[in-house]
């Protein structure tokens, strides 16, 4: 049954949802429902147990409480979502906005009357306490009408609900450093007899968002008996978070990406750092010194010499951006269209083979974070898990799925369906890897991922692919199959006409440089290009992905969308690729860096990263969104060294 109830129906153009304390019900709200303005549509959940629910059992885990809600709101999706705790319930909010990742973005949590997750309640064993015992406590907390704790049968009924409620409060543990994105502001009464201003400040460890504290007059139920006021609170801190939402575009939870350095100096107050060094271009150095050596060679190799490597770091580090002044740029909007979809930024996340080789959940930990920080995934052919298991955990983030386009077509058409089935919404067809690149670093240590059988997920639970083995096949033949099918070195442009009727899907043709092949590639039913080297791991002494993407992007005059990637290790390095034509921008080895050195976490960290410094190089540049970024706010180093010679 949906646990969501409603008193006063609202077209509000934001959503509160509000979570009751031990023993309550959706019905403790309704006063406040009535005092929030129409703009705001009110919900309450209703736990199990009680009212109309109570031919169900209770729970017996706040954890339990919160699984329910998240599932009843991950389609509410449709506005700005907040979320209102009221004691026990703010730890209910608080597990269910962490649930709601990926699936529903929270634009602000609320937590009233309640110390932090991580603190000891301290709540008595209420198994071992007499009604009478209770029923005193009740009159010290307030919140119950005397008429109902006088009457027998309607206390009992409240008794029956708390005892199971509190049996639940005390099972529950949680991590001092578990945390929502989500901004916090945390509501105490000035005379709670439970709580006190000083407890509600640490509070701040389980947000990476904004944290504040405030008072209402009144006791520890100030929340419901005190509708106006705390209406007229919540009003305040809603309103202005729409406005800031709507002046800069669809930011994650409310906030710019540039809010990241506020957050971090704020924690810093508190003692914290973050996880990982926000230069991400000093990533690998870290990776070299904790990942397993064959790891990080699989991860940071380059073809040969590593000419191709080091020329895409000096395409980039060769243009400078030139800063404009007095140009108002307050409120950046990050958001593109992009393959008949509206993009939270200008960036995804690159196809990157065989990610558990750095972390055991690899592509996992990946599709979780990406869907966190509201950033594309593109996930590999070669993934480490199936593309139906990263769908589950993809959230409603755009997701695309890689080609790499097989020999044996009835495999290619199978993966091709399972993406469309599994929600993907663009194929990225990679065309410059039809034999492998001498890769140093791999051969140095004589390691294959592939061969030892990680990577192959989404062909060993393929049943095209499985079709062309006997029956109980070993791990050794399906890996024998995979190297003689998973790569078509014979293919033409006549193989991306192929796809083309196979799929309705938008085909973006991925490791372009020459002009001519971004002609043809169009001509052949490209929606999209990717000019792209393939990070220097393929042929030595290669152009540069950055020197190759005008001439690619005249060749097409806006006829599709051109991307790129390789070399990218920053917001600016995005901010100038943008500047140079591109649409959105492909970054792979700093977030891998982030999954091998920190998991989920670690690839949340990068991109945060990333999309703060894009978004303050846009409001240094005098830019209000990307499209503004224009070649003229570039220079050439190279051309000026010329001159000056």
């Amino acid at each position: 049954m949906n646990g969501i109830r409603t008193f006063h129906h609202r077209d509000g153009t934001a959503r509160l949802v509000c979570f009751p304390h031990a023993g309550g019900g959706a019905s403790a709200f309704l006063a406040l429902s009535a005092a929030l303005p129409d703009d705001i549509e009110v919900h309450a959940v209703q736990y199990p147990g009680r009212q109309d629910r109570r031919s169900e059992p209770c729970a017996e885990a706040i954890e339990d409480l919160a699984a329910q809600a998240a599932t009843a709101l991950a389609g509410y999706d449709d506005r700005p979502l907040f979320l209102l705790g009221h004691s026990m319930g703010a730890l209910v909010a608080f597990e269910t906005a962490r649930l709601l990742r990926g699936r529903a973005a929270v634009t602000r949590l609320f937590a009233s009357a309640a110390r932090p997750p991580a603190a000891d309640w301290a709540e008595p064993d209420v198994d071992a306490l007499a009604d009478e015992q209770i029923v005193g406590e009740l009159r010290r907390l307030g919140g119950v009408p005397e008429p109902v704790l006088d009457d027998p049968e309607m206390i009992g009924e409240v008794l029956r609900q708390l005892r199971a409620d509190v049996r639940a409060l005390r099972r529950y543990r949680c991590g001092d450093d578990a945390a929502v994105a989500a901004p916090l502001t945390v509501l105490v009464g000035t005379d709670d007899p439970k709580n006190s201003v000083a407890q509600m400040r640490d509070w701040a460890r389980h947000t990476t968002g904004e944290h504040v504290v405030e008072t209402l007059h009144g006791g520890h139920f100030a929340l419901t008996e005190r509708a106006a006021e705390a209406a007229a609170l919540l009003t305040r801190y809603i309103r202005t978070d729409i406005a800031e939402r709507a002046n800069g575009g669809d930011r994650a939870n409310g906030t710019a990406p540039a809010d990241l350095v506020r957050e971090i100096l704020v924690a810093g107050v508190n003692g914290r750092r973050p996880p990982l060094s926000t230069d991400l271009t000093t990533l690998e150095e870290t990776a070299r010194t904790k990942l397993p050596p064959d790891a990080f060679a699989y991860v940071a190799g380059t073809a040969g010499s590593g000419a191709t490597g080091r020329a895409n770091r000096a395409a980039f580090e060769e243009r400078r951006l030139v800063p404009r002044m007095l140009r108002g740029a307050v409120h950046r909007d990050l958001t593109v269209r992009l393959a008949g979809q509206r993009l939270p930024a200008p960036v995804l996340l690159a196809p990157v083979a065989a990610q558990t080789v750095v972390h055991p959940q690899g592509e996992l930990a990946t599709a979780r974070a990406a869907a966190e920080v509201g950033v594309p995934f593109v996930l590999s052919t070669f993934a480490a898990h199936s593309l139906e298991e990263v769908a589950e955990q993809s959230g409603r983030v755009p997701r695309w799925f890689q080609l790499y386009l097989p020999s044996d077509r009835a495999v290619a058409e199978s993966l091709v369906r399972r993406a469309e089935a599994g929600g993907y919404t663009a194929l990225v067809v990679t065309v410059d890897a039809a034999y492998l690149g001498f890769r140093p670093m791999e051969l140095d240590n004589a390691y294959s991922p592939f061969l030892r059988g990680t990577g192959i997920a989404n062909f060993t639970t393929d049943p095209a692919f499985r079709a062309g083995l006997p029956d109980g096949a070993e791990p050794a033949a399906m890996v024998r199959r995979w190297a003689e099918i998973s790569i078509d070195p014979a293919a033409t442009w006549d193989g991306l006409a192929w796809l083309r009727d196979v799929t309705d899907l938008p085909v973006f043709v991925k490791g372009i440089l020459h002009p001519d092949d971004a002609r043809l590639a169009v001509e052949h039913g490209a929606r999209g290009l990717v000019v792209s080297n393939h990070g220097g791991r393929q042929l030595d002494g290669s152009t540069s992905a950055l020197d190759a993407l005008p001439a690619v992007r005249d060749a097409v005059a806006g006829r599709v969308p051109v991307l790129m990637d390789s070399g990218v290790r920053s917001g600016t390095d995005v901010a100038k690729a943008l500047a140079l034509g591109a649409d959105a921008v492909l970054v792979g080895r700093p977030y891998v860096y982030g999954l091998g050195l920190s998991g989920q976490q670690g690839v949340e960290h990068v991109l945060r990263c990333l999309l703060a410094e894009l978004d303050l190089a846009l409001a240094l540049t005098g830019c209000a969104s990307p499209a503004e970024l224009t070649p003229d706010l570039i220079t050439d180093q190279r051309f000026r060294s010329s001159a000056a010679e």
